[in-house]
């Protein structure tokens, strides 16, 4: 080890691991876009039951994230992910060899717990077995990851739209990035303890020692709320970074993307499709970004730009949309058009657009996922999906946007450009960032339940947020909606300013000294240099 990070076959082995493991995340959370409407000629499916089947890979999620930490924590990061890889094989099996609907909501169910699990086992593993000048980038690995795996998906599904039995290969493709993820964990440690075993010292540029017999303090689920070394406060930061990502209401606004786009001339399919890929190409593009900078801005300064954007562009739409009517999204009781759908779903943000057949969706996302309350068969648009794009499409007709007029040409240009900037301001501030200072702030021993813990409330925040979207257009209109969506994300602001540490440059173990030292979180200073942490031999000389 060079004392900067890994030893050099360490950091491509975790490149992969993450990369990977986006992609396994992102693929199956899209590929019901491509899939659904073939499964619902095949089987007959009624909207309840392409609800049921879409939800199915959220409550799996749901119950991962309940019970996921402890396996992370009692059987390591590895073996956690290993045996996510299973239940995801699994659940491939099942959704392509499927001959009712009841192993189709089988296998949605194992898919959604084993990418669920992966998702928090991958970013603590590869968080703990790299430096600090690397950890940035190959953490937000995964939400490239992520955003590859939709277009991919997207574009198996578009290839295999007109074969015969065309959904069992989508979903049979889908376990190639996990096959490949366990493949590359064979050549990697199953902690950092066996990279720095044979240090005598504790390798603060690099990971963390977890050795039993050393001393460490152990750690009570209960603890999370309690003073102890300001776990209570470290519980703030990691809710309150989730909870802001879902209440700005990323997955509802992502869902009238194909309409902004409609309005601006874009008709038919085409506007769902520019609005799903499109939108992908600059998710991707802005996660790019996100990676470069991470390690070289900060954490503290993506979020605070990211989230400022987000809420200036939310506004700005909220705001245009009194001005120009951006038209009702589809029904899921409308007919069902002849052509294929490419509404998709993806995770921190693409965007949906259905023209044919849009139905529940389920987001993506740095792992949150949505169901869609298509079951309210109202004149305003369903729910859309969390973090990301939409996805199933079900049986839809497109939304009826008004027909462009040329005085609201620049108005209608300017909403395209919000949406944009929105897209891309969650994909280099909320989308990977939350993810990855989660993956930092919490002691090794309770971080996997932890970590489970704040990413339980994405998923039950993603899925409030989606299905009391109707009720709130009904309430207080559509521009109201997105205006509240703005208010919150400037509340958003004030919340990372204060509370929000910078965490760049420091190894693991700097950080949880940073929070031990220090009662409340907004009492960080936020230029913190790890060289001032006063670090000291620990005595460890016996054990490493």
């Amino acid at each position: 080890m060079d004392g900067r990070g890994c030893p050099p076959p360490v950091l491509p082995l975790c490149a992969s691991v993450s990369l990977l493991g986006g992609l396994a995340f992102g693929y199956e959370l899209a590929v019901i876009s491509g899939a659904l409407l073939p499964l619902q000629l095949d089987f007959g499916l009624s909207c309840s039951e392409q609800e049921l089947l879409v939800g199915s890979l959220l409550l799996g999620a749901l119950l991962a994230s309940l019970v996921g930490g402890f396996f992370i924590d009692r059987y390591g990061r590895k073996q956690a992910i290993l045996g996510s890889n299973l239940v995801l094989l699994a659940g491939s099996l099942s959704l392509g060899l499927a001959g009712s609907l009841v192993w189709l909501v089988l296998g949605r169910l194992a898919v959604g717990f084993g990418i669920s699990l992966s998702s928090m086992a991958c970013c603590i593993y590869v968080s703990e077995l790299v430096g600090p000048q690397q950890r940035g980038v190959l953490v937000s690995l995964y939400e490239a990851g992520i955003t590859v795996g939709i277009l991919l998906s997207y574009t198996l599904n578009y290839a295999l739209a007109g074969a015969a039995w065309g959904w069992r290969h989508m979903f049979g493709w889908a376990v190639a990035p996990a096959l490949l993820q366990s493949l590359s964990l064979l050549f990697l440690p199953a902690s950092s303890d066996e990279t720095t075993a044979h240090k005598d010292l504790i390798p603060l540029q690099g990971g963390e020692v977890t050795k039993l017999g050393l001393g460490r303090p152990r750690y009570s689920f209960l603890d999370l709320f309690r003073a102890r070394n300001n776990m209570r406060g470290r519980t703030t930061v990691g809710l309150g970074l989730v909870l802001f990502q879902q209440l700005t209401g990323q997955p509802n606004v992502l869902y009238y993307a194909s309409t902004v786009f409609h309005s601006v001339g874009f008709h038919g399919g085409y506007s769902a499709i520019l609005a799903s890929v499109g939108l992908g190409v600059v998710k991707v593009a802005a996660t790019l970004i996100a990676m470069g900078l991470v390690d070289r801005v900060g954490r503290r300064a993506l979020l605070l730009a990211g989230c400022a954007l987000m809420a200036l562009s939310v506004s700005g739409i909220g705001l245009i949309s009194f001005a120009v009517p951006m038209g009702s999204g589809p029904s899921c009781l409308a007919m069902p058009n002849a052509t294929r759908q490419t509404g998709l779903p993806g995770d921190s943000g693409l965007l949906e657009g259905s023209a044919p057949p849009p139905m529940p969706r389920t987001s993506e996302n740095q792992r949150e996922p949505v169901l869609s309350a298509a079951k309210k068969t109202r004149l305003h648009p369903g729910a859309g999906e969390p973090s990301a794009p939409p996805l199933p499409a079900m049986s839809t007709a497109l939304p009826a946007p008004t027909v462009p007029t040329p005085e609201h040409a620049p108005l209608r240009w300017t909403a395209l450009v919000c949406m944009m900037v929105f897209v891309s301001a969650f994909s280099f501030g909320f989308g990977p960032v939350t993810w990855l200072v989660l993956s930092e702030i919490y002691p090794v021993e309770i971080r996997g339940r932890a970590f489970a813990f704040c990413n339980s409330f994405n998923w039950a925040t993603n899925l409030f947020i989606s299905l009391s979207f109707l009720d709130l257009i009904g309430a207080i209109g559509l521009s109201w909606t997105f205006l509240l969506y703005g208010l919150t994300a400037v509340l958003g602001v004030g919340f990372i300013y204060l509370f929000v540490p910078e965490t760049k440059g420091q190894s693991l173990a700097e950080i949880d000294q940073q929070f031990q030292k220090r009662r409340f979180a907004l009492s960080f200073d936020h230029e913190q240099n790890s060289a001032g942490v006063q670090y000291s031999r620990i005595k460890v000389s016996a054990a490493s």
